[in-house]
Formats: structure tokens, sequence, C-alpha cells
């Protein structure tokens, strides 16, 4: 039984509500600013009007109702989602599968720090539309920066308690959706018209500035990607389900804008009203729109949040990202918070809100981060399929079809490549080279470091733990090692334990973590070296678990000698319900470059650059759930290929 299982993912009225709150945000408040950037600020045209929602349409359809919807929600990892939780399940196919998943990840992240500008940006500028307003300096940047940073701070507290009470305010907000587009349609029905594919298709083969409407028009799927990163907050029934109205009040406020927008034709749009958005308010409802679309935009902006916990929580497990502290601040399943990825976000998103400015000059950078994105589910989706003997025909369909329908949205947006979009390359490009050079670094460190069999010191730490002359080190003494073998560890750890300050203790521990593919797995196996003498255990744990191994090893050690596997005669007084499995101590060793080390240059620079970024990382002892009165931390040289035998020349007497 999955004890990470909660209730809210399972089909219920109140999961379907939570679902809307977490989730739906990003995609829901696309109408905010989608047919605003297809308008612009030219001549309304009804061809281009109509076209425009058509494509609108068929984007919805194509990718995030049957691409998302339909397909990727199948790649659920036990219930995850995520670009990297999809890696777990295809990497074992072919190695290069990383780089996708890299590329993939790093986009989703630099989507992160967009989302909250574009979307909370979008709903304030509506304070312009206020006839009491006109004329008035609205501070939007500060407002918007204002916004942003209170978002942030109620992070701490848990997705879970975010969706409790974003999930009734979005209800709201799709019902708002929903009879504001409804009252347009009613006053001319003909824009029903639109949906028909074949003016999606005139307006891609007839305007001349097709690929740059394409670019706009895409931004109505964004926050499709979140959706499935954020499966294991909501569950896959409670997301199809509500995609259902969710999608219905989405098609009706565009096609409701688009029946505005005809109004205009052959004009110019209004200065004083230059977003159909807030176009199709009756006056007296725009202030009450503004607010609901400003908190809105708070949960667009949370949706993306909460997946990047997600995302970031995986890559470090995966050995993509430095360790960070990771905090769990309820019982729900997928419910996590990371203070430096908070923080950080937090900090970008300030940062490319004073550099736009304006929401329309966000627009070519937050399409490309998601055309990005899409490119590299796609391939790895196709690779899941192969796994699962799905139909060739159909993979080489699908593969070949989502990959010209999203590279031509990409082309679209490299466009504006100079107006914005450098902005998400800069920050995704950032992002890889850390994962890359963290990846590399890990690769290189496994080439060189020396591991030995523990039988060939098996002698010695048995003389040691018996010397009384020695003052006793602990009574459990426990390493942490990489080595994969349970019957190896490096050399550095028996170098610590025997020569470096000689430690004796009863019983020598050597823990393995192996992280699985799937996120919640906790096994373990135990190799007895040398019995009630030395042991090496082997964890199992999946890329979601926190690594609590403080408690885990005590839960081994009491699980053994119930089996009468080990025995321990404790020096020191117990209670009786107590087991006496003794004091624990954890050395952990912390590495810096030996000069000793004759690397070729570019590996020197990957490491010095690796124990760098490790300098600003979470501390192992935090990172492994360890009290700190039971770690030892010592420094070792990382010495990892040594200098060829020096030749010194002796001169004089």
């Amino acid at each position: 039984m999955d004890t990470h299982s909660s209730t809210h993912h399972k089909l219920s009225l109140g999961g379907l509500l939570i679902t809307l709150g977490i989730i739906y945000g990003d995609i829901g408040t696309s109408p905010l600013y989608v047919m605003k950037e297809v308008i612009g600020s030219g001549i309304v045209h009804k061809e281009t009007i109509f076209g425009a929602v058509s494509l609108v349409f068929w984007i919805l359809s194509i990718q995030t109702t049957f691409k998302y919807i339909t397909l990727v929600l199948r790649a659920d990892n036990n219930g995850e989602g995520g670009i990297f939780s999809l890696y777990t399940l295809v990497r074992r196919r072919e190695k290069w599968l990383l780089y996708p998943a890299m590329i993939g990840g790093c986009s989703v992240l630099a989507e992160g720090m967009i989302t909250p500008p574009i979307s909370v940006s979008s709903a304030v500028e509506g304070l312009e539309s206020l006839p009491m307003l006109h004329g008035v300096h609205i501070p939007v940047v500060a407002i918007t920066i204002g916004i942003i940073s209170s978002l942030f701070l109620i992070q701490q507290f848990g997705t879970a308690m975010v969706g409790r009470f974003f999930g009734p305010i979005m209800l709201l907000w799709f019902v708002m959706l929903l009879v504001l587009g409804l009252k347009e349609v009613a006053l001319c029905p003909s824009i029903i018209l639109a949906l028909n594919p074949y003016y999606a298709i005139q307006l891609l083969v007839t305007h001349p500035n097709a690929l740059l409407l394409m670019g706009a028009a895409f931004l109505c799927t964004t926050g499709a990607e979140a959706l499935y990163a954020d499966l294991g907050h909501c569950g896959i029934q409670n997301i199809r389900i509500s995609w259902i109205f969710v999608k219905i009040c989405l098609v009706f406020n565009y096609l409701g804008q688009a029946a505005w927008a005809l109004s205009f034709d052959g004009q110019v749009l209004p200065l004083s009203n230059p977003n159909p958005f807030y176009g199709i308010m009756p006056q007296w409802f725009l202030p009450f729109g503004i607010i609901i679309a400003s908190i809105a935009t708070i949960v667009a902006s949370q949706a993306m949040i909460s997946g990047a916990f997600t995302l970031v929580s995986e890559a470090i497990r995966l050995n993509l990202l430095p360790k960070m502290t990771v905090v769990f601040p309820n019982q729900f399943k997928g419910q996590l918070y990371i203070p430096a990825v908070n923080w950080g976000l937090c900090i970008a998103c300030i940062g490319v809100t004073l550099y736009f400015k304006e929401s329309s000059r966000m627009e070519a950078a937050y399409g490309l981060s998601v055309t990005i994105t899409m490119l590299m589910t796609t391939i790895l989706l196709s690779n899941y399929f192969v796994m699962h003997r799905i139909r060739p025909i159909f993979i080489w369909i699908s593969l070949i079809g989502y990959l010209i329908f999203e590279g031509s949205f990409f082309a679209a947006n490299m466009l504006k490549f100079k107006d914005g979009g450098f902005i998400t390359v800069l920050i995704a490009a950032v992002i890889f080279a850390l994962m890359f050079i963290w990846r590399l670094a890990k690769v290189i460190r496994e080439r060189y470091i020396h591991k030995i069999k523990i039988q060939d010191y098996v002698d010695q730490l048995i003389m040691l733990s018996n010397d009384e002359s020695v003052p006793k080190y602990a009574t459990n003494l426990v390493f942490l090692s990489s080595a994969k073998s349970d019957k190896k560890v490096e050399e550095k750890v028996l170098y610590s334990i025997l020569q470096t300050q000689p430690k004796r203790a009863d019983i020598y521990w050597f823990l393995h973590i192996e992280v699985t593919d799937q996120p919640y797995t906790m096994e373990y196996k135990v190799n007895t070296i040398s019995s009630n003498d030395i042991y090496k255990v082997t964890f199992r744990l999946g890329f979601r678990v926190e690594q609590r191994m403080n408690i885990f090893l005590k839960k081994v050690v009491e699980e053994l000698m119930e089996s009468g596997e080990l025995n321990i005669q404790p020096r020191y007084h117990v209670s009786r319900n107590e087991i006496p499995t003794g004091d624990f101590r954890f050395v952990l060793m912390q590495e810096f470059l030996s000069h000793e080390n004759d690397l070729p240059v570019y590996e020197q620079v990957v490491m010095s650059l690796y124990l760098f970024i490790k300098k600003f990382t979470a501390t192992p002892a935090n990172w492994f759930g360890l009290d700190s009165d039971s770690v030892t931390v010592e420094k070792v040289p990382l010495v990892l290929r040594r200098m060829d035998e020096v030749v010194l020349t002796r001169v004089g007497v």
C-alpha cells in the first residue's frame, strides 16, 4: 500500500476543487493576454479574428487535450509526473535521452521565472481600463513586484493549503470566464463558426504575419507542462475530469473576446480599452473583474512554482543538480518546499519584471520556453511508447506530427529572439551549464575514485574494535559510500578509520544509497561482512523519498537485532521497552581538490567548479536527515589522478 497516498488524489468534488487551485492557474489565465497579443495595436480585420480564435481552439485541442491530457498523462510514474519523472521511465533505453530531459527541465525553470511577471502584470494593467483612472499613472511594476513577493512568502506553508485557498477562487474565475464569454457570443453567434479549422488554415496560408500570430496564439497552451509536473499533487482522474470544465470556459471566453473585437472591424481598438479581456466586461463589473483576475494570476504563478519544486527535487535525486534543503510541509503526497528555489525564483521574477516592465514585451521569452519544453517532452514520450510496445506506426505519426507542429511554433517564437526571447535561452543555458558541470563532475569522480574490498581490511577493523587502548569513538560508526558493490567502499573511508585518527567502534556500517526510477521505493539489503562487526547496507530509495538516514539505519539495526542477525551487548542503561541499538556516529567526508592531482585542464576546471558550487549547497547532514550532534565532518583531499613520478636532481654537496 502506498503510504504517501492521500484522499485528494481520488476523484471527488474536493479533489476537483483542489486541482483547480493547484494546476490550472497558468493555462487558465492565458485569456488575459493571448487575444491582446494576437490583435496587437493595428486595425482589426474579421479574417484575422476568425483565424486567430480558430487557431487558439485547435492548439488547445491538439496540444493540451490530445497530447497532454490523453497521451502524456499516461506516462505516470506511480502517480507522479513531470519531465524528469518521464525521463526515469525511459533512461534505460538510451543514454542520450538525458540531454532532452535536461534541456526540457531547464526550460520549465526558465518558464517559471516568466509566468508570474507576465500573468500578474497582465492583470494589474487592467487598472488602466478603469474610467476613473484614465490619465492617472498606474505603478504597474511596483504593484506586480508586491504581489509576486507576497506569493513567494506563502510557499513555506505547502501547496495543499494553497490549493484549498485558491480552489474556490479558481472556480469563481472559470465561471466568470464562461459567463462573460457567453454574453458576447449571444450577441454575435456567428463567431462559433470560427471553430472550423478552415479559418485557422486560411490565416496561416494568407496572412503576411502568420508566424508572429502563431507565436502569440500558442501562449494559450502555456501551463500544459506544469499540468503534467503537478500530476503527483492531484491525481490523473481529477485532472482529466476538471479539464473538460476548464476547456469549455476557456473556449467560450476566447470566442467572446473575438466577438467583442469584431465590433471594431476595420478600426483600431480604443486606447482606453486595448485588451479584449477587459473589453467584454461591463463597466460596473470592471473593478471586481480586475481583482478576481489579479488573484487568479497568483494561482497561475503557483502552478509553475509548485511544478518547479517538484522538478528540482527530482533533478537533485537524479544527481543533475546540487543538493538543496527540501522541506515537506505536510503529509500529502507530492507536497514539498525548497527554500533556495523559492527565493531564487522570487529574485528572478522581480528581475524579469524590472527588465520588461510590460506584459506584452514578455511574450517572446515566454513562448520560447514553452515550445522548447514541449519539444523535449515529445522526444521522451515517443521513447516511452517504444518501451511499452505501442504500434510503431502510431509512434512515428505522433513523433513526426508533433515535432513539425511544435517546431513551427518554435520557429515562430524565434522571430522575436532579439525582442526578449534571448532571456529564456540565457536563463535556460545557465541552468543547463550547472546541470552539465554537476553531471560531468560526477562522471569524472567516478572514473578516478579508487574503491577497495572491505574484506581485505576485516582483520584490521576487528583488531581496532577490540583494542581498548584506543578511546572508543562510537558504538555504531557509519560512513556513506558511493560504491555500488556491496563488498567495496572508497579507499578514503578505510583510510579515515585506520590511519587519519583511528576510530574505534563496536560495529562499522557502510551505507550506499541507490535512487530508483520509482518515486516512493523504500527498500534495503544487508551484506554481512563480519557478523556483529562490519556491515554494508544498500538502501533503494525512490527519487521523491526524503533521505532520513539516521531514522532508516536505526530501523535496520532494530530489525537485524529482532531477527538475531545482530547482537549488541550494551554497556549502558536502557529501559525494558527500548531496543539497545547504542549510539550512532556518522562521519561525512568534505572533499577539497588536492594539489597532487595531474588532471587534464578541462577536468581540472570542471572539478574546481563542482567543488566551488558544492560550498553553497545544503550540508550533507541536513540532506541525509542527520542530527548535528551525531555527525563528524572530516575534510579529505580529493586525489583523482596523481602526478607522475617526480624526478629531482640533487646538486651541490
